[in-house]
C-alpha cells in the first residue's frame, strides 16, 4: 500500500516530508505556494497520517517507503524537503539513492545523533484512553496535566480523528513510536554521502543545528549551505512560513 500524499501543482517533482507526530496536512498552505513552481507531493510518513502502519520506525525503512512511492508514481528524480524526522528520512534517501534526488532541503535537523527527548509527550499520549474519549477537549486536559505547551497540544490534537462514529483515535502509530522512539535520534551512517546541492535551514531560536555542526554536515553533504530564519524555533516552516518559503524557493530555483 502506497504512502498517502496531498498532491498539487505541475512541473518538476517536489516531495515534502513532515516530522514526528506530524502529517502532510501541516504543509498544505506552503505546499500550495510551492505548487506555483513544482508538482508537489506532501507525504504522510510511514506510521503517520493516512499512510499505513508498520512495525518499523527506522530511517532506512522509511526512506525505502518513500522510494517505493517515487517508483509507483514514475518519479525518476525529485527535489526533497524534510523537516526534523522528515529531514532525516530525506537525508537517508539522498545518501542511498543519490541519482533520485536533485536538490535536498533539510529543515532544522542534522545528520548527527540526538538524545531522546519526547518522553513527556509519549507519556501524555499513552495516558489518553482514546476508546473512552468523547471530545478532543478531554484529550487536551491530559496534555495540560503533563505540562505540554499550547502549540504542542494543538499540533498533537490535529492527529485525532473519528475512526468510527463516537470513537476517536490517533492517526499516528503510537505503540510503535513509543517502542522505537530511539530510532528517531539515530545518525546517518559514518560513510553516508550525497554530493548534490543541499540546503540546511534552521530556526535562530532552535538548538538542533549549531554552527559547529557544519564540519560534520559537510562530511556527508560536501555542497551543503546553511541558512538561518530569524525569530523561528524548531518549527521554522510553521513559525516563519514566508521567510522559510523565500529562502527554500530561491535555493530550489537556483
Amino acid at each position: 500500500m502506497a504512502l498517502f500524499c496531498n498532491e498539487t501543482g505541475s512541473g518538476f517533482p517536489l516531495l515534502i516530508m513532515h516530522g514526528l507526530f506530524g502529517q502532510s496536512d501541516n504543509w498544505v498552505t506552503l505546499g500550495r505556494k510551492y505548487a506555483e513552481h513544482f508538482h508537489v507531493y506532501m507525504l504522510d510518513m510511514p506510521n503517520h497520517g493516512r499512510s499505513p502502519h508498520y512495525n518499523d520506525l527506522s530511517y532506512p525503512f522509511m526512506a525505502e517507503k518513500v522510494l517505493e512511492f517515487m517508483d509507483e508514481r514514475g518519479l525518476a528524480q525529485a527535489h526533497l524537503i524534510g523537516h526534523s524526522m522528515g529531514g532525516k528520512i530525506a537525508m537517508q534517501l539522498a545518501v542511498t539513492q543519490p541519482g533520485r534526488v536533485s536538490k535536498l532541503v533539510v529543515a532544522d535537523i542534522g545528520p548527527k545523533a540526538y538524545p531522546v527527548h519526547h518522553q513527556t509527550v509519549i507519556l501524555a499520549l499513552q495516558h489518553i484512553d482514546t476508546a473512552a474519549l468523547k471530545t478532543r477537549g478531554e484529550a487536551e486536559e491530559t496534555m495540560i496535566a503533563y505540562g505540554l505547551d499550547p502549540g504542542t497540544r494543538q499540533f498533537l490534537l490535529k492527529n485525532l480523528y473519528w475512526k468510527e462514529p463516537e470513537r476517536l483515535d490517533w492517526r499516528f502509530n503510537l505503540p510503535v513510536i513509543a517502542e522505537q522512539i530511539t530510532e528517531v535520534g539515530k545518525p546517518l551512517a559514518p560513510d553516508a554521502h550525497f554530493d548534490g546541492p543541499t540546503l540546511f535551514i534552521r530556526g535562530a531560536k532552535s538548538g538542533y543545528v549549531q554552527d559547529e555542526d557544519m564540519n560534520g554536515i559537510r562530511n556527508h553533504f560536501p555542497q551543503a549551505e546553511l541558512q538561518t530564519v530569524e525569530g523561528a524555533g524548531h518549527w521554522v516552516h510553521a513559525e516563519k512560513p514566508l521567510d522559510f518559503y523565500d529562502k527554500t524557493l530561491a535555493f530550489l530555483k537556483s
